[in-house]
């Protein structure tokens, strides 16, 4: 039966917070050599994303550089293959071959058409245990990477980014290190060689799979990656990095005279993933400054008119927390952001919350996990950000536990716990 529309009533508005979650389980796992794979297998179009993850991040450097240089170069020769050839045979078969590198991890991400897999899986395997770094594609990338680094430092958003970590962690630790021209023209292809072999191997691997697949799948990943191990599986990868901060809290760069905007950044060191009140902050943060409706953007944006936008963030790092504030404005307004920033945490700390202000970062934090939960690729990206960081999905439901209920009086109570306002490095690079 037919009914129709009346376009003159609104449709009923629902709370995220009366929904109900569910976390799609997922399947694990491990290959005669004892890599762990997940995967959903899920009757939607005909692709599927594997994705190869690595405790291969510039953690776990023994010169600097070499892990993006590893990620940057992977898909540039094998002893077999030319970059190329490489490159044509991932086109050819309209499939997606991405590598990324991070603080703690590294990923080999294949996208493509379910009936292609099997044809590619080789060519991945082929990099990750061949790839030979020649010395003319180091020295091509050498070039390119000195040359956007001498742009990049004319930019004081790029130079404010790097500093604030090196203020927070020091310039030793891999979480506030960045490369100077020095440290990448010293790359030299046998370093490559020799952090590719020993943290991209089968002992330090797990596998993500998703998409449209059957059984065939993953005896062919039996096949060619779980027969045997590969690299220097004997490897220990187990490094510690102490922190050591800056002493001195308050830092005025000029990088530009001739620049008519400076770039603001404050930081304090913060709560790592695994403690039990992280995800009461994530709703602290959002609600201060994570998202668009936030105080931070109200204030700072809205009301003052400082900055097209101001947010702030919990990092992501898995040894090390912190919690950051980040904005461009204008030269003659950047201290003025710095003091509306103090004034927005007192009255965080000292001033009653609306229930209907709270309710509106619930459904946004909520209505954003519903979004995550539609599609294996996008449960399996849930249930990797889980299980890198050593979780089961009772986090997942704590989460959500934690996103519902919360009350104002956490909120604020947090808030007097964790902004503190002597804690903070201030940053402006002009």
């Amino acid at each position: 039966m037919n009914t129709t529309l009346n376009r003159t009533q609104a449709p009923t508005i629902h709370n995220a917070t009366n929904f109900e979650y569910k976390l799609k389980p997922i399947t694990s796992i491990t290959l005669q050599n004892n890599i762990p794979v997940h995967y959903i297998s899920a009757d939607v179009q005909q692709v599927i994303s594997i994705e190869w993850v690595f405790d291969a991040g510039t953690w776990y450097e023994a010169k600097a550089a070499t892990a993006q240089f590893v990620g940057a170069l992977l898909k540039n020769g094998t002893s077999n293959k030319t970059a190329l050839q490489i490159n044509e045979a991932i086109e050819f078969y309209g499939a997606s071959l991405k590598v990324s590198v991070g603080n703690d991890f590294a990923f080999v991400t294949l996208s493509c058409l379910s009936k292609h897999v099997q044809v590619l899986l080789p060519l991945v395997y082929e990099l990750i245990t061949d790839s030979v770094f020649s010395n003319d594609e180091v020295e091509i990338f050498k070039q390119r990477s000195l040359q956007k680094l001498e742009m990049s430092l004319k930019k004081s958003d790029f130079v404010a980014n790097r500093k604030i970590d090196e203020l927070l962690f020091g310039y030793e630790h891999p979480y506030g290190h960045y490369n100077n021209k020095e440290q990448i023209q010293a790359i030299e292809s046998a370093d490559l060689k020799t952090f590719l072999h020993n943290h991209y191997n089968s002992k330090n691997c797990q596998i993500f799979v998703a998409g449209n697949f059957n059984n065939s799948l993953i005896t062919e990943l039996e096949n060619i990656f779980g027969k045997t191990t590969w690299n220097n599986a004997s490897y220990i990868h187990n490094k510690v990095h102490n922190i050591q901060a800056a002493s001195q809290m308050k830092h005025r760069v000029t990088n530009d005279p001739t620049s008519v905007q400076g770039s603001v950044r404050m930081a304090m060191p913060f709560i790592e993933k695994s403690h039990p009140d992280f995800a009461k902050c994530i709703v602290l943060n959002t609600l201060f400054g994570g998202y668009f409706g936030s105080r931070l953007m109200g204030n700072i944006r809205e009301d003052k008119g400082y900055t097209y936008g101001i947010y702030s963030y919990i990092y992501n790092n898995k040894n090390c927390g912190a919690f950051a504030i980040s904005t461009e404005a204008g030269k003659d307004v950047c201290e003025a952001t710095v003091a509306e920033v103090y004034n927005e945490i007192e009255r965080i700390k000292n001033q009653p919350i609306a229930e209907e202000e709270l309710l509106l970062v619930k459904n946004y934090l909520l209505g954003g996990l519903l979004g995550d939960l539609d599609g294996p690729f996008q449960i399996i990206q849930r249930w990797k950000n889980l299980l890198l960081y050593g979780f089961t999905q009772d986090r997942f439901y704590t989460n959500i536990d934690i996103y519902k209920n919360i009350s104002t009086q956490e909120i604020q109570a947090l808030a007097n716990k964790y902004f503190v306002p002597e804690n903070f490095y201030e940053l402006i690079v002009y």
